[in-house]
């Protein structure tokens, strides 16, 4: 898989690839939030968009985390994350999967049978909000060192080139995904967009 090229540097840079699009996108749905009631489709668009780059994100941390653990030479060279990094792990997983699982879920069920679904959707939201948040913080200095391409792909062999390219690709896949599934779950947009008069998002 020509995305998995670069070792440790070429999946640190396709995970802060993913980073950055993912800040971008997460800033026009916290906008939306501000303006929930008359920007309830364009929250519902960014959120289905999203799972791509969240899917992606997740797979190439969790590729580190396996290789790593599994005692890859190089990714133990390189050494794990922060302990305080890597025990907020979990708590950004699990409470990315929840809010974005919820959010379907409400996509699903409408506005007429939002309960329990909208609780669950802040509750997950505001814990998801918090430790992504340290989240980020705690990865912020690394990320223009780690969006630079590295001068050697997996073999040692200076195929850097060819694994960036595959990396570029991998990024535009997933934001594609997340743009098809958005546009094709437009319809289901219409029992929100015609129920909003009596929702507020908290």
């Amino acid at each position: 898989m020509r995305w998995l090229r670069g070792g440790p540097d070429g999946n640190e840079q396709l995970t802060a690839a993913t980073g950055v699009v993912l800040l971008v996108l997460l800033a026009a749905l916290g906008i939306t939030i501000l303006r929930i009631g008359q920007l309830i489709s364009e929250h519902l668009f960014l959120g289905l968009l999203l799972l791509g780059p969240v899917g992606l994100k997740m797979a190439t941390t969790g590729y580190r985390f396996v290789r790593y653990y599994t005692r890859h030479a190089e990714y133990v060279r390189r050494g794990p994350p922060e302990l305080w990094l890597r025990l907020l792990g979990p708590a950004v997983v699990f409470s990315t999967l929840g809010v974005f699982a919820t959010g379907v879920w409400l996509l699903i069920v409408g506005p007429a049978q939002r309960n329990p679904a909208l609780l669950l959707h802040k509750v997950t939201f505001i814990v998801w909000g918090v430790v992504t948040g340290l989240h980020v913080l705690g990865h912020l200095a690394q990320m223009p060192r780690a969006l630079r391409a590295p001068s050697l792909d997996g073999t040692g062999l200076g195929g850097g080139q060819a694994g960036r390219a595959g990396r570029g690709l991998a990024l535009a896949a997933a934001i594609v995904a997340g743009l098809v599934l958005a546009i094709a779950l437009i319809p289901d947009f219409s029992s929100w967009t015609s129920g909003m008069s009596s929702f507020h998002h908290g």
